[in-house]
């Protein structure tokens, strides 16, 4: 009897070449206005917008902390669609601080960034992924946005029905955008461009020096974040990064990672023509099982040659750590403050 594997199609339309692929002989102008209209387009950014409203900041807490104040705070990044943040600035006695944006992947919120204990396993997180705490004694004021589909941005439909996905439960509000005409990713990059709208609220912020960090799914969403808004100087997505092909084409991933027709014009290399010739380091785990580090490698080689092509060959760096998939946050806020 035949074996049947229907994979084996999608696997091959994986391997064709992207139809707006890097060609370092082409006009890099011209190719970056292609590959910025169809990443917009994608996205599908303008159904988003089209839904926008005024920021209006509304301060639920403000705490004094041991070397920083906290503030936790809420606003509409569109219309009907809250985003609770919290935002941790030093007390070192600065006029203005730059600004560090903090994007937890799937991990069971944003809290673990400032450091808070909420549910059994923050433990594990909490080992290394204080985003904000570390921002902070780095000099940093520090933004952490809970991201849609997660922590308290889970959806409420599901406790209505099936709760699906091993782990993502961001999958209901994934498939909803889908449904909708719109993308989870485009959402969570647009909620980061009006959290940064919403950073004028507040003195002593240096918001022409803004970083953004993430990993895993926040890394996905610091890197596209960087790609749409240009006020972030600095990306640094963390475990990933990795061609399409070896890691969300290879084995099962999360939903929110999956954007529709996105492999058939670019990968991920590609897209760094939108960042270029602004700041990028890349920090992925050699044993990493789920971003391969050969994909990394190979998208590295591309956004190496794109950003020579952008006369920035020195503004993008890829860093290989001994662990799997980890926020390595010793080296990650090494390499920070060596770059300023």
């Amino acid at each position: 009897m035949k074996v049947i594997n229907n994979d084996i199609l999608h696997e091959n339309l994986l391997q064709r070449q992207p139809l707006l692929k890097f060609d370092e002989k082409a006009d890099f102008n011209a190719w970056t206005d292609e590959v910025r209209e169809k990443f917009l387009e994608l996205l599908r950014m303008d159904e988003i917008s089209s839904n926008a409203c005024e920021i209006k900041v509304e301060i639920e807490e403000e705490v004094k902390m041991d070397g920083y104040t906290r503030y936790r705070y809420t606003f509409e990044s569109e219309k009907g669609c809250v985003v609770p943040c919290y935002l941790l600035i030093p007390d070192t006695g600065k006029e203005k601080y730059p600004v560090l944006i903090c994007l937890q992947g799937h991990s069971a919120g944003f809290h673990i960034s400032i450091g808070k204990y909420k549910f059994p396993g923050d433990e594990r997180s909490l080992e290394s992924s204080t985003f904000a705490l570390d921002a902070v004694k780095h000099g940093y004021a520090a933004l952490c946005i809970e991201q849609r589909g997660l922590g308290e941005r889970q959806p409420f439909t599901q406790v209505r029905g099936r709760v699906d996905g091993e782990g993502c439960p961001c999958l209901y509000t994934a498939m909803t955008a889908l449904l909708t005409g719109r993308t989870l990713l485009g959402e969570r990059v647009w909620d980061v461009s009006k959290g940064i709208d919403s950073l004028a609220h507040f003195d002593r912020l240096d918001l022409d020096d803004i970083t953004c960090v993430g990993h895993s799914g926040g890394g996905t969403a610091t890197y596209y974040s960087a790609c749409y808004d240009k006020r972030i100087k600095l990306a640094i997505p963390s475990c990933a990064i990795s061609t399409y092909k070896s890691s969300i084409g290879d084995m099962w991933h999360c939903t929110c990672n999956y954007v529709p027709n996105m492999a058939k014009y670019f990968d991920m290399g590609e897209l760094s023509c939108l960042i270029a010739p602004r700041k990028l380091m890349l920090v992925n785990g050699k044993i990493d099982p789920i971003f391969p580090i050969e994909g990394t490698r190979e998208v590295y080689s591309v956004i190496k040659k794109v950003y020579e092509k952008a006369g920035a060959a020195d503004a993008c760096e890829l860093i290989e750590t001994e662990r799997e998939h980890y926020f390595c946050n010793d080296i990650v806020f090494g390499k920070i403050t060596r770059n300023k």
